[in-house]
C-alpha cells in the first residue's frame, strides 16, 4: 500500500537573474498570476512567465531606472514609471510602445490602471497624482493633497474611487467623477506602505512601517479595527476573491487575517525575504521579491491555509466573545455596484476609436522609434501573447503549480532564502555590455570571487566579508568530510573574543547614556553619547528619539547634525537610513524656523534669548548646507535607499 506524501504548504518556485544591475521594482500580472514584468537600475522593463526561466520580452524606451510597475487586469498592457518622472505604456501584443505620458517632476512611486477603462493614475515624490487617458495621451485631472511621496493607489472594484497611500502617515479617498478628494482616514503613525479595495464590500485595507494594518468602512468613514500585533512593516496585501480574508506579506511570513473583530486566522512561515507583490491563482498564492539583480517566486498552498475562525492565532481577547464569522456571500455593508457595460468612464471622458490605440501621432512616432519590445523567446511570447484561438495564458490557469514533498525530519534544512545561488539562473535579455569578454553564466557550480559591497545593507542572511569555510578546515580528499569535534569548535571560536568585548563595550557605552537621561534630559544624554565618539550609541538614541517627534528642539538639532553627517557617509545601511529619518525630521520640524530667523530684520534693543536662537539658527544653517552636497551627491542612488535622498534634496531646495 502507497504512503501518502505530505507536501510543503509554502516553497520557493524559482530565483532568476532579472536584470545586469539591480532590480527596482517587481509586479504580478492579477488575471492569470502567471505573468511577471521587473524593472531595473538599466533602465529596462523585463516580461517573464512565472517558473520559466526564459525572458519573454524586454522593454526599452527610459533613460532613467524604472521606479514603478503595473500589469493591466487582461495583461495586454504594461506601464512604467521612471526615476524622472517619465511615464510609458506598451501595448504587450503589438510589441510597442503605445504612450508616452510626461507630467510629473520627480520619482514614480505608485502606478494602478482603472479596472474598466483606458485609463492610469500615477503617484510621485511630487506628492501629486495624476489620471491619465491612455489612449488620447493626456492628463485627465491632478489630484493634490499628500505632503509627502505617494507610495501606493488602487481603483474602487467599480471604477469611480482612487484610494492612495503616501509617507505623510495618511490613506485618502478620491472621488473621480466629481473630482475631489472624498475623506482622509489617519490613525497610522507612520509612512504607508499599501491600500486594498475588499473585492465586494466597501472596506478598505490599508498596511503601514508602523507595522499596523488597519481597517475602514467607505460607509461611515471610520475604521473598523486595527491589527497592531506585528514586528516588522507591512509589505503588500491582497483580499481573497471571494473577500473572506485578507493575506498580508511581512518580512519572512504570510499573515491571514480577519476583522470584524481582528484576528489572526494563520501565520505561514515563508522565507521569501521583502516580499514585494502577491497574487492569487488556482487557490495558490504566488508572491515575489527581489534583492539586488536576481527576483524570487514563492508559492503558498491556501488549501492548506485556515481562512476562517477554525483556531485563530491570538488577538483574540479573553474578555470579548468569539464572534461567528461572516458566511461567504452575505455582506455587514453595502456592496459595490458594478457597471453593466465592458467600459466605465469618468464623466468629461469620451470613447476614443479602437483605431487610435494603433495610429499614434507624430510625436509617438518618436517615442516609438526610442522605445524597442525585444522579444527575447519568440516561441513563449507567440503562446502567451499571440494565441492562435481564444486567449489562454500559458501555463494553463487550470494547472496548479505542483507543491513539493516535505522534508523529511533529521534532514529538514532552513528553508530556501533568496540569497541561495544554487537556483539561479541567467536569463537575461541580450544587451551590449562595456566590457568586451563574454562572461559565462552563473551555475551552482561556478565559483565567484565576492567582493564587498561599498554599503553593507541592514538585512542580510550572512556576516559581510565573511564566509562559512572561512572558520572550518580545508577539506583536502572527498572522503575527509567529517570534523573532530575540536577542531571545529576551535575554528568556530575565532574572533569571538573579540566580538565579545566589542558588544561589551557598547553595553557599557549605553548604559551610561541610559543614566544621564533618566538624571537629567535628552539633550544631556545626546552630549554624552556624541563624546563617547561611538556612532553605533549615537544610533541606538536616534532610533528612540525619532518615534518621539515632540522631544526634538532647536538645541538637539546643533548636537545631531554633525552626527547625521557622518551617518550619511556610513557605509552601514542602517547607519545610512537612521541618519536619512533623523534629517527629514529635522527639516520638517525646524527648517522653516530657521529660514524665517535668518531673513527676518535685525531686532530693536537687546533681547538676549533672540539672539541665541539666531546663533543656533545660523549654525543648524551653515550645518545643513554640508550635508546638502551630501544629499545631492547621494541622490542619484537606486532603489528606496536613493528614494530617501532625493524625498530629503526636495525639502532642502530652499537652502540653495
Amino acid at each position: 500500500m502507497a504512503v501518502a506524501v505530505t507536501t510543503k504548504t509554502a516553497w520557493k518556485l524559482q530565483e532568476i537573474m532579472a536584470h545586469s544591475s539591480n532590480v527596482s521594482s517587481v509586479v504580478l500580472g492579477k488575471g492569470s498570476g502567471r505573468m511577471l514584468a521587473t524593472g531595473g537600475d538599466d533602465c529596462r522593463v523585463n516580461i517573464w512567465s512565472v517558473s520559466k526561466p526564459n525572458c519573454i520580452m524586454s522593454l526599452t524606451g527610459h533613460t532613467t531606472p524604472i521606479e514603478s510597475l503595473q500589469v493591466n487586469p487582461n495583461e495586454k498592457l504594461i506601464v512604467a514609471g521612471s526615476r524622472s518622472g517619465s511615464i510609458r505604456v506598451w501595448d504587450l501584443e503589438a510589441a510597442k510602445v503605445l504612450r508616452t505620458l510626461p507630467g510629473h517632476k520627480a520619482n514614480i512611486c505608485s502606478l494602478h490602471f482603472h479596472p474598466f477603462g483606458s485609463f492610469v493614475a500615477s503617484g510621485s515624490l511630487d506628492t501629486n497624482i495624476k489620471l491619465w487617458d491612455v489612449r488620447r495621451k493626456g492628463c485627465i485631472f491632478t489630484f493634490k493633497g499628500h505632503t509627502e511621496a505617494v507610495r501606493c493607489l488602487r481603483f474602487s472594484p467599480d471604477g469611480k474611487w482612487v484610494a492612495s497611500a503616501a509617507d505623510d502617515h495618511t490613506v485618502k479617498l478620491w472621488d473621480l467623477t466629481a473630482g475631489k478628494l472624498m475623506f482622509e482616514f489617519t490613525g497610522h503613525t507612520g509612512p504607508v506602505n499599501v491600500v486594498e479595495f475588499h473585492p465586494n464590500e466597501y472596506l478598505l485595507a490599508s498596511g503601514s512601517s508602523d507595522r499596523t494594518v488597519r481597517f475602514w468602512d467607505l460607509e461611515k468613514f471610520q475604521v473598523v479595527s486595527c491589527i497592531e500585533e506585528e514586528a516588522t512593516p507591512v509589505r503588500c496585501v491582497l483580499f481573497n476573491p471571494d473577500g473572506c480574508c485578507l493575506y498580508s506579506g511581512f518580512q519572512d511570513s504570510l499573515r491571514v487575517y480577519g476583522w470584524e473583530p481582528e484576528r489572526c486566522f494563520d501565520v505561514v512561515l515563508v522565507n521569501w525575504g521583502k516580499v514585494a507583490d502577491l497574487s492569487i491563482s488556482n487557490n495558490q498564492l504566488i508572491g515575489v521579491s527581489f534583492a539586488q539583480s536576481t527576483v524570487s517566486s514563492f508559492v503558498v498552498d491556501l488549501s492548506r491555509v485556515p481562512k476562517s475562525d477554525s483556531v485563530p492565532h491570538g488577538l483574540i481577547r479573553d474578555d470579548q466573545p468569539l464572534v461567528p464569522p461572516t458566511p461567504t456571500g452575505s455582506s455587514l455593508r453595502r456592496i459595490y455596484d458594478r457597471p453593466s457595460t465592458s467600459c466605465s468612464k469618468p464623466q468629461r471622458m469620451k470613447h476614443n476609436s479602437e483605431s487610435e490605440r494603433h495610429s499614434p501621432s507624430s510625436e509617438d512616432d518618436r517615442d516609438e522609434k526610442e522605445s524597442k519590445a525585444e522579444i527575447q523567446n519568440q516561441e513563449d511570447y507567440k503562446e502567451i501573447f499571440q494565441p492562435k484561438n481564444a486567449i489562454c495564458r500559458t501555463p494553463p490557469r487550470n494547472e496548479p503549480f505542483p507543491a513539493p514533498p516535505e522534508d523529511e525530519p533529521g534532514t529538514a534544512k532552513e528553508a530556501v532564502k533568496p540569497s541561495q545561488a544554487a537556483d539561479v539562473q541567467t536569463s537575461l535579455p541580450k544587451q551590449e555590455l562595456p566590457d568586451p569578454v563574454q562572461r559565462p553564466p552563473i551555475a551552482s557550480s561556478t565559483s565567484l570571487t565576492r567582493t564587498e559591497p561599498s554599503v553593507i545593507p541592514a538585512a542580510r542572511n550572512e556576516p559581510i566579508g565573511l564566509k562559512a569555510s572561512d572558520f572550518l578546515p580545508a577539506v583536502k580528499n572527498q572522503s575527509q568530510t567529517e570534523l573532530v569535534d575540536e577542531e571545529a569548535m576551535s575554528q568556530i571560536r575565532k574572533g569571538h573574543e573579540t566580538m565579545c568585548v566589542v558588544l561589551t563595550s557598547r553595553h557599557k557605552n549605553l548604559d551610561t547614556v541610559r543614566a544621564v537621561w533618566s538624571t537629567s534630559d535628552i539633550k544631556n544624554s545626546l552630549d554624552s553619547a556624541v563624546a563617547i565618539n561611538d556612532l553605533s550609541v549615537v544610533v541606538d538614541l536616534l532610533n528612540i528619539v525619532n518615534q518621539k517627534a515632540s522631544l526634538w528642539k532647536l538645541d538637539l538639532c546643533t548636537i545631531v547634525l554633525p552626527q547625521i553627517e557622518k551617518l550619511l557617509q556610513s557605509k552601514y545601511e542602517s547607519y545610512v537610513q537612521t541618519g536619512c529619518t533623523s534629517l527629514k525630521l529635522i527639516l520638517q520640524r525646524f527648517l522653516p524656523l530657521i529660514t524665517d530667523m535668518l531673513a527676518a530684520p535685525p531686532s530693536v534693543g537687546v533681547d538676549i534669548s533672540r539672539e541665541e536662537r539666531l546663533h543656533k539658527c545660523k549654525l543648524c544653517y551653515k550645518q545643513l548646507k554640508n550635508i546638502s552636497n551630501i544629499v545631492k551627491n547621494k541622490s542619484g542612488l537606486s532603489g528606496r535607499h536613493g528614494s530617501a535622498f532625493r524625498e530629503l534634496l526636495l525639502l532642502m531646495a530652499v537652502l540653495d
